[in-house]
């Protein structure tokens, strides 16, 4: 990755984390969206913890990096920036952002001064979520627009939406998955030789009869097979399966 997006890889921050699967889903989520830096601010069941590493599925690099504080204002004492994920706390008065609008801060703050610090998502407990206190320690707010009647986000969940906001701004570092390499379209000789196969198993049948619709019968008939683009190895295996439909079979064969 370039020097620009190491600059604005935000900080992972989970306060009070209370089981170790969610850690290991919270690692599994940040990488796939090239964030790798968890810092875990007093986990429930202590760190490490032997249950994040199979639910991590393979993100071992955040989970033997993280970090260990044991409060939020330790874990973000290096960041500029920090936004709370969570609802509007009453009494507490902070821009509140959308996960989109987060990330794009978080790209214009980079533009203007590359070297003006870190910045954080910092996420709370499963069931609890951030207290006022430690939200008093961001500078905004992050909330998700989300269903009023069922507004229930798990902590991986939570995590990836703004891992994913904020990965579609690191350019090429990320990139789709290498796609299955396709065969090419089928010669229309091959084609031909199939249009012609399947209309001399269905001529004998009577298919294109009465004669006054055959043409417009063979016309739509060519137009469907010559629709799906079909390769090669798909033009042969449909002759086979017209071969096989073709055989004279007797019971018990």
């Amino acid at each position: 990755m370039t020097d620009t997006t190491h600059d604005t890889r935000p900080v992972i921050v989970l306060v009070r984390p209370q089981l170790g699967e969610n850690i290991g889903k919270a690692a599994r989520a940040m990488l796939n969206f090239g964030l790798v830096e968890m810092r875990l601010v007093s986990p429930r069941d202590g760190w490490p913890n032997p249950s994040a590493g199979p639910a991590a599925s393979g993100a071992d690099i955040v989970l033997e990096q993280a970090k260990v504080y044991e409060t939020l204002a330790e874990a973000v004492a290096d960041c500029a920036h920090v936004y709370a994920t969570t609802v509007r706390k009453r009494g507490v008065t902070k821009p509140v952002l959308t996960p989109e609008e987060a990330a794009g801060e978080i790209y214009a703050k980079a533009g203007v001064n590359a070297a003006g610090g870190r910045a954080a998502f910092v996420f709370g407990p499963e069931r609890s979520g951030l207290e006022t206190d430690d939200v008093a320690l961001a500078s905004a707010i992050v909330t998700v627009p989300i269903n009023p009647e069922f507004g229930s986000l798990n902590l991986a969940q939570a995590v990836i939406l703004l891992a994913y906001e904020w990965s579609k701004g690191a350019g090429k570092a990320l990139a789709q998955p290498t796609q299955e390499e396709l065969l090419p379209p089928a010669p229309q000789e091959e084609l031909e030789g199939l249009i012609a196969h399947l209309e001399g198993m269905l001529e004998p049948k009577g298919y294109f009869f009465p004669e006054i619709r055959a043409a417009v019968t063979r016309r739509t008939l060519r137009n469907l097979l010559t629709k799906p683009r079909w390769n090669h190895l798909e033009v042969r295996t449909f002759r086979g399966v017209l071969s096989y439909l073709g055989r004279d079979r007797h019971r018990g064969d």
